[in-house]
């Protein structure tokens, strides 16, 4: 499986496998003696994190996540792959938000090292106020709200997934991100802190590329920007990153892939061709929807599948993605594959922080509040963020 998703993204070889080995020594002895408590456990990232834990016998494995059918999966897949392990291993489907939560870590709450992978990640998220405002709720305040709760009962180490959308942002998915690390900043004086930002995971839940699989089993067409270039890794590539991010880096740090020719740009089109050849289907460039919707009904019984590519034009997609920033101190020496931005998380802002959570208060105690007030909010807390408003969402098209 592994295999067959390196080749679809254009790849021969695991981006990490030579820094996994060089450090699982430390890797196995730190998570066989330690206490995990995993947030967002049940996603595509969540579960990779999970497995990359349980495969290794930690002493403790609490899993939570909102979903409690993607949980059944976690089990399902550990248990059918793995096995069991000596360790306390439990799942909760909780919403980290929630009093319920907080009673859950009142009964236990007994935790050496808390991963959250709990967030909104889809540029489409910000189509309109409401749903930015549960996006600003989950991948701020809610993260900001576990790492206070992980340093008050006594946590080694809090990690958090960002992206590499969070450099040098133009949707507010990104910005939402890089805001999370400037409150990750603020609490890396309570407790330890890192992160990661990594690119796309190929055929994570949601993702463009699950659904060329959805497509295919509803006979419908394949769509795809062919003009938007993405770094991919694989659910276990995610996985590893964030294992290493968590137990071997500092605190402030933010971990990367390092660009090279084993991570390298390519379009969803590109991708669209090879998963469609790697089904068996040669695929055939159509000229509109109506043309692709046609053709479906009759393409595949011929080993031909309709494809419709286009130019990008909707809000917040920018034509390629960045993992650092001029100016960032990066340690490109410890490891063969992964950069570290030093400090990243360390300067924090008490003031300018303490605005921005006073005034998404405000706006909620208010009860209403406009898309337009809340990008003010992200354009005074990111400078760099340059919001593309093109009017058109991925909604409004196939």
């Amino acid at each position: 499986m592994e295999r067959d998703l390196l080749s679809l993204i254009g790849r021969e070889r695991e981006l990490l496998a030579d820094d996994v080995a060089a450090h699982e020594a430390a890797l196995s002895e730190l998570v066989a003696g330690s206490r995990f408590l995993v947030l967002g456990g049940a996603g595509s990232i969540g579960q990779a994190v999970v497995k990359e834990l349980f495969r290794r016998g930690p002493r403790k494995l609490h899993v939570v996540d909102l979903s409690e059918n993607n949980l059944v999966e976690v089990v399902r897949d550990l248990r059918s792959s793995l096995g069991y392990i000596a360790g306390d291993f439990q799942t909760a489907a909780l919403d980290i938000g929630s009093p319920e939560y907080d009673a859950f870590l009142r009964h236990d709450g007994e935790y050496d090292y808390v991963l959250n992978l709990s967030a909104l990640k889809h540029v489409r998220s910000e189509r309109d106020p409401f749903t930015l405002m549960r996006m600003i709720q989950v991948n701020v305040i809610n993260t900001d709200r576990t790492a206070r709760a992980a340093a008050e009962r006594g946590a080694r180490k809090y990690f958090c997934v960002s992206t590499d959308k969070a450099t040098n942002p133009v949707n507010m998915m990104g910005a939402s991100k890089r805001i999370m690390e400037l409150f990750l900043a603020r609490r890396s004086r309570d407790i330890d802190v890192s992160t990661a930002r990594f690119a796309n995971v190929a055929f994570s839940d949601g993702s463009l590329l699950q659904g060329f699989e959805r497509r295919l089993a509803k006979r419908q067409p394949i769509v795809a920007p062919d003009d938007v270039r993405r770094y991919f890794v694989t659910p276990k590539e995610s996985g590893e990153l964030c294992l290493m991010s968590c137990l071997l880096g500092e605190n402030g740090d933010i971990f990367f892939p390092r660009l090279s020719d084993d991570l390298h740009l390519i379009t969803f089109a590109e991708i669209a061709l090879n998963y469609l050849r790697a089904r068996g289907y040669e695929p055939v460039v159509c000229e509109s929807e109506d043309e692709a919707r046609s053709l479906a009904a009759t393409l595949p019984e011929q080993g031909r599948w309709p494809c419709l590519f286009s130019h990008s034009d909707t809000t917040g997609e920018k034509a390629f993605e960045e993992f650092h920033a001029a100016g960032d101190d990066i340690d490109w020496d410890r490891f063969a594959n992964l950069g570290v931005i030093k400090n990243a998380l360390l300067d924090a802002d008490e003031a300018k922080v303490g605005w921005f959570e006073e005034r998404i208060a405000d706006l909620r105690s208010r009860g209403t509040w406009t898309k337009q007030e809340l990008v003010e909010l992200f354009t005074a807390m990111v400078p760099e963020f340059a919001h593309l408003e093109t009017g058109t969402y991925l909604d409004q098209k196939m």
